[in-house]
């Protein structure tokens, strides 16, 4: 049997669902996780540190990328509690898990689809982009929903994304620094970066 990751697209391995209770951004959440999804344990640190750290308008339309079980996209749900967020991941499992934590914490400004990457929402362009990348599918992989979130970004647009140092975060802030006009860390914890690139019509000038 080949090697399952949480990025395949239709885990093989069996159940073993667990509920989670936490507190993101000071609001309570109650999710549903399983086994062939990521950080099924509870919500990683890195994903958190994001959450934190996400400035997002109350009308604002979000597109979270590799969504998992909801967690980063729920929490942004309830900040854009005007808006709209879309939820993507290419594993089955995880879709239905979030589509099962967003009922489960009355959330219903969302639409979550699986996706493999972008494909489901090709033509359709967003005010803020955000993903806690899977890393463990490669460099190639990030750097394209990097070249895609500034595809399906409006005019000024933010994408926020989380990355480990140890696990590329130079490389991936050179890769951002190619594609946008402006990049910032916004914040560091633990080993674990944000940035925020934002896109403008006008190129850099450097």
């Amino acid at each position: 049997m080949p090697n399952q990751h949480y990025y395949s697209n239709q885990p093989v391995t069996e159940h073993d669902r667990r509920k989670l209770e936490t507190v993101l951004r000071g609001s309570k959440f109650t999710f549903i996780s399983d086994s062939g999804v990521f950080s099924k344990g509870g919500v990683d640190y890195g994903s958190k540190v994001l959450i934190e750290a996400l400035e997002i308008p109350s009308r604002s339309h979000v597109l979270d990328v590799g969504c998992g079980y909801g967690p980063i996209g729920l929490s942004a749900a309830r900040l854009a509690n005007e808006g709209h967020v879309t939820m993507i991941d290419i594993n089955s499992r995880a879709i239905e898990l979030a589509k099962e934590n967003a009922e489960l914490n009355g959330i219903s400004n969302v639409t979550i689809v699986e996706s493999d990457l972008f494909a489901a929402v090709q033509g359709q362009q967003f005010d803020i982009v955000i993903s806690n990348p899977p890393i463990r599918a490669g460099k190639e992989t990030v750097h394209k929903i990097f070249e895609q979130a500034y595809e399906h970004l409006k005019d000024g647009g933010e994408l926020w994304i989380v990355i480990q140092k140890k696990q590329g975060s130079p490389s991936a802030k050179a890769k951002l620094e190619s594609l946008f006009s402006r990049v910032e860390e916004v914040t560091k914890d633990k080993g674990y970066r944000i940035f925020k690139a934002v896109k403008t019509s006008s190129q850099k000038s450097e």
